[in-house]
Protein backbone atom coordinates (compact mmCIF):
# COMPACT_ATOMS: atom_id res chain seq x y z
CA UNK A 1 0.00 0.00 0.00
CA UNK A 2 1.24 3.40 -0.74
CA UNK A 3 1.46 6.13 1.87
CA UNK A 4 0.63 10.10 0.87
CA UNK A 5 0.74 12.96 2.75
CA UNK A 6 -2.75 14.43 4.17
CA UNK A 7 -2.43 18.07 2.02
CA UNK A 8 -0.05 20.25 3.93
CA UNK A 9 -0.15 18.23 7.24
CA UNK A 10 2.56 15.20 8.94
CA UNK A 11 -0.30 13.00 9.04
CA UNK A 12 0.54 9.98 6.58
CA UNK A 13 -2.53 8.31 5.21
CA UNK A 14 -3.27 5.12 2.79
CA UNK A 15 -4.26 5.94 -0.85
CA UNK A 16 -7.35 3.44 -0.34
CA UNK A 17 -9.56 4.91 2.59
CA UNK A 18 -12.82 2.47 3.51
CA UNK A 19 -16.09 4.66 4.01
CA UNK A 20 -18.04 3.03 6.13
CA UNK A 21 -21.59 4.38 5.11
CA UNK A 22 -22.50 0.08 4.79
CA UNK A 23 -21.90 0.12 8.56
CA UNK A 24 -25.56 -0.68 10.63
CA UNK A 25 -27.27 0.64 7.44
CA UNK A 26 -30.69 1.76 8.26
CA UNK A 27 -33.13 4.45 6.64
CA UNK A 28 -33.65 5.05 3.61
CA UNK A 29 -30.43 6.18 1.38
CA UNK A 30 -28.33 4.12 4.36
CA UNK A 31 -30.59 1.15 4.03
CA UNK A 32 -29.69 0.93 0.45
CA UNK A 33 -25.97 1.36 0.56
CA UNK A 34 -25.75 -1.47 2.54
CA UNK A 35 -26.39 -3.12 6.34
CA UNK A 36 -23.14 -4.68 7.27
CA UNK A 37 -23.50 -5.69 11.06
CA UNK A 38 -20.32 -5.91 13.82
CA UNK A 39 -19.32 -8.82 12.82
CA UNK A 40 -19.06 -8.24 8.76
CA UNK A 41 -17.37 -4.89 9.48
CA UNK A 42 -14.65 -6.80 11.82
CA UNK A 43 -14.25 -9.17 8.95
CA UNK A 44 -13.72 -6.24 6.23
CA UNK A 45 -11.76 -4.50 8.80
CA UNK A 46 -9.33 -7.52 9.03
CA UNK A 47 -8.95 -7.57 5.29
CA UNK A 48 -8.28 -3.79 4.89
CA UNK A 49 -5.10 -3.63 7.61
CA UNK A 50 -4.10 -6.80 5.87
CA UNK A 51 -3.76 -4.16 2.49
CA UNK A 52 -2.25 -2.08 4.32
CA UNK A 53 -5.78 0.44 4.59
CA UNK A 54 -5.68 2.30 8.13
CA UNK A 55 -8.16 4.93 7.57
CA UNK A 56 -11.42 4.29 7.94
CA UNK A 57 -14.23 7.15 6.96
CA UNK A 58 -18.10 7.74 8.45
CA UNK A 59 -20.21 10.28 10.12
CA UNK A 60 -22.51 10.90 12.73
CA UNK A 61 -25.30 11.16 10.53
CA UNK A 62 -24.41 7.68 8.75
CA UNK A 63 -27.75 5.83 10.11
CA UNK A 64 -28.29 8.36 12.50
CA UNK A 65 -25.12 7.17 14.55
CA UNK A 66 -25.16 3.54 14.39
CA UNK A 67 -22.38 3.74 11.56
CA UNK A 68 -19.81 4.74 14.20
CA UNK A 69 -21.28 2.85 16.79
CA UNK A 70 -20.69 -0.52 14.57
CA UNK A 71 -16.87 1.00 13.30
CA UNK A 72 -16.01 1.23 17.18
CA UNK A 73 -16.98 -2.21 18.12
CA UNK A 74 -15.02 -3.25 15.10
CA UNK A 75 -11.86 -1.82 15.80
CA UNK A 76 -12.13 -2.56 19.47
CA UNK A 77 -8.65 -3.82 20.76
CA UNK A 78 -6.94 -2.55 18.11
CA UNK A 79 -7.28 1.27 18.13
CA UNK A 80 -3.54 2.10 17.68
CA UNK A 81 -3.40 0.42 14.11
CA UNK A 82 -6.25 2.56 12.79
CA UNK A 83 -6.97 6.17 11.69
CA UNK A 84 -10.55 7.27 12.10
CA UNK A 85 -12.26 9.60 10.03
CA UNK A 86 -15.54 11.51 10.77
CA UNK A 87 -17.52 14.30 9.85
CA UNK A 88 -20.75 16.42 11.85
CA UNK A 89 -22.32 19.30 10.78
CA UNK A 90 -25.41 17.99 8.64
CA UNK A 91 -28.82 17.74 10.75
CA UNK A 92 -29.46 14.83 13.28
CA UNK A 93 -32.79 16.07 14.23
CA UNK A 94 -35.07 19.00 14.33
CA UNK A 95 -34.31 20.92 17.49
CA UNK A 96 -32.14 24.13 17.02
CA UNK A 97 -28.94 22.59 18.36
CA UNK A 98 -29.04 19.72 16.22
CA UNK A 99 -27.76 20.66 13.48
CA UNK A 100 -24.56 23.13 12.21
CA UNK A 101 -21.57 23.73 13.62
CA UNK A 102 -21.92 26.13 16.14
CA UNK A 103 -19.47 26.26 19.13
CA UNK A 104 -22.15 24.10 21.40
CA UNK A 105 -23.08 21.81 18.57
CA UNK A 106 -19.69 21.10 17.46
CA UNK A 107 -18.13 20.65 20.86
CA UNK A 108 -21.80 18.47 21.72
CA UNK A 109 -21.42 16.81 18.64
CA UNK A 110 -17.67 15.84 18.94
CA UNK A 111 -18.20 14.19 22.50
CA UNK A 112 -21.41 12.00 20.98
CA UNK A 113 -19.03 10.43 18.46
CA UNK A 114 -16.27 10.03 20.66
CA UNK A 115 -18.67 8.16 22.59
CA UNK A 116 -19.71 5.73 20.02
CA UNK A 117 -16.29 5.46 18.17
CA UNK A 118 -15.39 4.18 21.73
CA UNK A 119 -12.35 6.22 21.84
CA UNK A 120 -10.63 9.31 23.23
CA UNK A 121 -9.81 10.98 19.70
CA UNK A 122 -10.64 11.44 16.57
CA UNK A 123 -7.76 11.34 13.93
CA UNK A 124 -9.44 13.77 11.19
CA UNK A 125 -12.90 15.96 11.75
CA UNK A 126 -14.64 17.17 8.98
CA UNK A 127 -16.98 19.10 8.68
CA UNK A 128 -19.60 17.53 6.46
CA UNK A 129 -20.63 20.91 4.42
CA UNK A 130 -20.93 24.77 4.65
CA UNK A 131 -22.57 26.26 7.84
CA UNK A 132 -23.81 29.38 6.90
CA UNK A 133 -25.53 30.49 10.42
CA UNK A 134 -22.24 29.85 11.94
CA UNK A 135 -19.31 32.88 12.02
CA UNK A 136 -16.10 31.28 10.49
CA UNK A 137 -13.96 32.71 13.05
CA UNK A 138 -16.14 30.84 16.00
CA UNK A 139 -15.84 27.84 14.36
CA UNK A 140 -11.85 27.70 13.44
CA UNK A 141 -11.59 28.95 17.24
CA UNK A 142 -13.56 26.11 18.44
CA UNK A 143 -11.71 23.73 16.27
CA UNK A 144 -8.37 24.57 17.54
CA UNK A 145 -9.66 24.39 21.50
CA UNK A 146 -10.93 20.64 19.88
CA UNK A 147 -7.24 19.77 18.75
CA UNK A 148 -5.71 21.48 21.79
CA UNK A 149 -7.55 19.46 24.14
CA UNK A 150 -6.77 16.79 22.41
CA UNK A 151 -9.38 15.57 21.00
CA UNK A 152 -9.46 16.09 17.56
CA UNK A 153 -5.51 15.56 15.47
CA UNK A 154 -6.56 17.50 12.42
CA UNK A 155 -9.57 19.11 10.43
CA UNK A 156 -10.91 19.33 7.40
CA UNK A 157 -13.74 20.11 5.54
CA UNK A 158 -15.90 18.35 2.84
CA UNK A 159 -18.54 19.60 -0.18
CA UNK A 160 -17.37 22.92 0.99
CA UNK A 161 -17.28 26.37 -1.80
CA UNK A 162 -13.73 26.92 -2.51
CA UNK A 163 -14.67 30.77 -0.60
CA UNK A 164 -15.36 29.43 2.50
CA UNK A 165 -12.44 27.43 2.52
CA UNK A 166 -9.96 29.99 1.53
CA UNK A 167 -11.91 32.57 4.26
CA UNK A 168 -11.27 29.36 6.88
CA UNK A 169 -7.74 29.19 6.23
CA UNK A 170 -6.83 33.07 6.53
CA UNK A 171 -9.02 33.04 9.59
CA UNK A 172 -6.76 30.36 11.31
CA UNK A 173 -3.68 32.15 9.95
CA UNK A 174 -4.68 35.27 11.49
CA UNK A 175 -4.77 33.79 14.59
CA UNK A 176 -2.31 31.44 14.67
CA UNK A 177 -4.29 27.99 14.50
CA UNK A 178 -4.04 25.15 12.81
CA UNK A 179 -5.12 24.65 9.07
CA UNK A 180 -7.81 22.42 7.62
CA UNK A 181 -5.72 20.23 6.15
CA UNK A 182 -8.18 17.93 3.79
CA UNK A 183 -11.06 18.41 2.11
CA UNK A 184 -13.58 15.21 0.77
CA UNK A 185 -14.76 15.76 -2.34
CA UNK A 186 -16.55 14.13 -4.81
CA UNK A 187 -14.85 13.44 -7.97
CA UNK A 188 -14.48 10.78 -10.48
CA UNK A 189 -14.34 10.26 -14.30
CA UNK A 190 -18.77 11.17 -14.86
CA UNK A 191 -18.26 14.28 -12.23
CA UNK A 192 -14.63 16.47 -12.10
CA UNK A 193 -16.37 19.35 -11.39
CA UNK A 194 -13.71 19.21 -8.36
CA UNK A 195 -11.11 20.38 -11.24
CA UNK A 196 -12.29 23.65 -11.94
CA UNK A 197 -11.59 25.79 -8.47
CA UNK A 198 -11.14 23.14 -5.46
CA UNK A 199 -8.14 21.22 -6.79
CA UNK A 200 -6.29 24.56 -7.50
CA UNK A 201 -7.09 25.85 -4.50
CA UNK A 202 -6.26 22.18 -2.08
CA UNK A 203 -2.43 22.58 -4.32
CA UNK A 204 -1.75 26.06 -3.57
CA UNK A 205 -3.07 25.76 0.29
CA UNK A 206 -1.88 22.58 1.10
CA UNK A 207 -5.44 21.02 1.09
CA UNK A 208 -5.55 17.09 0.20
CA UNK A 209 -8.27 15.54 -1.32
CA UNK A 210 -10.23 12.36 0.14
CA UNK A 211 -12.07 11.17 -2.08
CA UNK A 212 -15.68 10.19 -2.39
CA UNK A 213 -17.64 7.82 -4.41
CA UNK A 214 -15.28 7.38 -7.39
CA UNK A 215 -17.16 5.13 -9.19
CA UNK A 216 -19.93 8.15 -9.58
CA UNK A 217 -22.55 6.36 -7.19
CA UNK A 218 -22.30 3.04 -9.06
CA UNK A 219 -22.49 3.89 -12.39
CA UNK A 220 -18.33 2.70 -13.16
CA UNK A 221 -19.17 -0.24 -11.93
CA UNK A 222 -19.11 -1.81 -15.66
CA UNK A 223 -22.45 -3.19 -14.80
CA UNK A 224 -24.18 -0.17 -16.83
CA UNK A 225 -23.06 0.82 -20.35
CA UNK A 226 -24.96 0.95 -23.94
CA UNK A 227 -27.67 -1.93 -24.15
CA UNK A 228 -27.35 -2.45 -20.55
CA UNK A 229 -30.00 -0.30 -18.19
CA UNK A 230 -29.14 -0.43 -14.46
CA UNK A 231 -29.17 -3.68 -13.02
CA UNK A 232 -32.56 -4.82 -11.12
CA UNK A 233 -29.92 -4.97 -7.70
CA UNK A 234 -28.23 -1.65 -7.89
CA UNK A 235 -28.71 1.02 -5.81
CA UNK A 236 -29.03 3.46 -8.04
CA UNK A 237 -32.86 2.39 -8.09
CA UNK A 238 -33.06 3.97 -4.85
CA UNK A 239 -30.22 6.48 -4.01
CA UNK A 240 -30.52 8.31 -7.71
CA UNK A 241 -32.16 10.94 -6.96
CA UNK A 242 -29.44 11.36 -4.40
CA UNK A 243 -26.46 11.59 -7.12
CA UNK A 244 -25.52 14.23 -9.41
CA UNK A 245 -26.81 13.29 -12.94
CA UNK A 246 -25.07 12.35 -15.91
CA UNK A 247 -26.03 12.61 -19.27
CA UNK A 248 -26.52 9.02 -20.51
CA UNK A 249 -24.14 9.22 -23.94
CA UNK A 250 -21.13 11.05 -21.52
CA UNK A 251 -22.06 7.99 -19.11
CA UNK A 252 -21.62 5.80 -22.66
CA UNK A 253 -18.40 7.21 -23.55
CA UNK A 254 -16.77 7.03 -20.10
CA UNK A 255 -17.76 3.21 -19.70
CA UNK A 256 -16.83 2.46 -23.42
CA UNK A 257 -13.07 3.91 -22.78
CA UNK A 258 -12.82 2.27 -18.87
CA UNK A 259 -14.07 -0.95 -20.78
CA UNK A 260 -11.08 -0.90 -23.43
CA UNK A 261 -8.45 -0.18 -20.83
CA UNK A 262 -10.03 -3.06 -18.41
CA UNK A 263 -8.93 -5.12 -21.71
CA UNK A 264 -5.66 -4.15 -21.95
CA UNK A 265 -4.41 -3.91 -18.49
CA UNK A 266 -6.27 -6.81 -17.40
CA UNK A 267 -8.18 -5.40 -14.65
CA UNK A 268 -11.89 -4.37 -13.44
CA UNK A 269 -13.66 -1.54 -14.49
CA UNK A 270 -14.13 -0.15 -11.07
CA UNK A 271 -10.08 -0.81 -10.62
CA UNK A 272 -8.84 1.29 -13.52
CA UNK A 273 -11.54 3.93 -12.48
CA UNK A 274 -10.21 4.24 -9.22
CA UNK A 275 -6.69 4.12 -9.96
CA UNK A 276 -6.99 7.33 -12.71
CA UNK A 277 -7.85 8.99 -9.85
CA UNK A 278 -4.89 8.10 -7.72
CA UNK A 279 -2.90 9.98 -10.78
CA UNK A 280 -4.73 13.31 -9.82
CA UNK A 281 -3.08 15.93 -8.23
CA UNK A 282 -4.28 17.30 -4.65
CA UNK A 283 -5.55 13.45 -4.14
CA UNK A 284 -4.40 12.35 -0.58
CA UNK A 285 -6.99 9.11 -0.43
CA UNK A 286 -9.46 7.61 -2.71
CA UNK A 287 -12.37 6.54 -0.06
CA UNK A 288 -13.95 3.09 -1.31
CA UNK A 289 -16.92 1.31 -0.09
CA UNK A 290 -18.14 -1.79 -0.07
CA UNK A 291 -21.08 -4.05 0.90
CA UNK A 292 -19.63 -7.49 0.69
CA UNK A 293 -15.69 -9.07 0.81
CA UNK A 294 -16.11 -9.66 -3.04
CA UNK A 295 -16.46 -6.02 -3.69
CA UNK A 296 -13.71 -4.49 -1.06
CA UNK A 297 -11.14 -7.35 -2.58
CA UNK A 298 -11.67 -5.84 -5.71
CA UNK A 299 -11.39 -2.29 -4.98
CA UNK A 300 -8.54 -2.88 -3.31
CA UNK A 301 -6.49 -4.35 -6.67
CA UNK A 302 -6.73 -0.59 -7.57
CA UNK A 303 -3.29 -0.15 -6.36
CA UNK A 304 -0.38 -1.44 -6.78
CA UNK A 305 0.31 -0.76 -10.85
CA UNK A 306 0.06 2.38 -12.41
CA UNK A 307 -2.56 3.20 -16.13
CA UNK A 308 0.10 4.12 -18.87
CA UNK A 309 0.04 8.13 -20.50
CA UNK A 310 -1.20 6.84 -23.01
CA UNK A 311 -4.23 5.17 -21.32
CA UNK A 312 -4.88 7.75 -18.77
CA UNK A 313 -4.94 10.11 -22.07
CA UNK A 314 -7.77 8.05 -23.30
CA UNK A 315 -9.87 8.46 -19.96
CA UNK A 316 -9.17 12.05 -20.14
CA UNK A 317 -10.77 12.62 -23.24
CA UNK A 318 -13.57 10.46 -22.77
CA UNK A 319 -14.74 12.14 -19.70
CA UNK A 320 -13.61 16.29 -20.33
CA UNK A 321 -16.03 18.80 -20.05
CA UNK A 322 -15.97 22.33 -20.40
CA UNK A 323 -15.96 23.92 -17.15
CA UNK A 324 -18.44 26.51 -15.77
CA UNK A 325 -17.57 30.53 -16.30
CA UNK A 326 -15.82 31.91 -15.47
CA UNK A 327 -13.31 28.92 -15.97
CA UNK A 328 -14.20 28.20 -19.69
CA UNK A 329 -11.98 30.87 -21.72
CA UNK A 330 -8.98 29.71 -20.05
CA UNK A 331 -9.73 26.03 -21.63
CA UNK A 332 -11.30 28.06 -25.04
CA UNK A 333 -9.01 30.36 -26.31
CA UNK A 334 -5.21 30.32 -26.35
CA UNK A 335 -3.94 33.63 -24.57
CA UNK A 336 -6.65 32.94 -21.56
CA UNK A 337 -5.01 29.51 -21.28
CA UNK A 338 -1.27 31.01 -21.42
CA UNK A 339 -2.14 32.83 -18.28
CA UNK A 340 -3.76 29.84 -16.29
CA UNK A 341 -2.56 26.67 -17.57
CA UNK A 342 -4.67 23.79 -15.90
CA UNK A 343 -3.48 21.46 -13.58
CA UNK A 344 -3.91 17.89 -15.43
Amino acid sequence: MEYRQLGGSGLRVPVLALGTGTFGGTGPLFSAWGQTDTAEARRLIDICLDAGVTLFDTADVYSDGASEEVLGAAIEGRRDAVLLSTKTGLPMGDGPQDWGVSRARLIRAVEASLRRLGTDRIDLLQLHAYDASTPTEELMATLDALIAAGKVRYAGVSNYPGWQLMKAQAIADRHGWPRLVAHQVYYSLIGRAYEADLMPLGRDQGVGALVWSPLGWGRLTGRIGRDRPVPAGSRLHDTEHFAPPVEPEHLYRVVDALEAVAAETGRSVPQVAINWLLQRPTVSSVIIGARNETQLRDNLGAVGWALTPVQIAALDAASDMLPPYPHTPYRQQEGFARLNPPLV
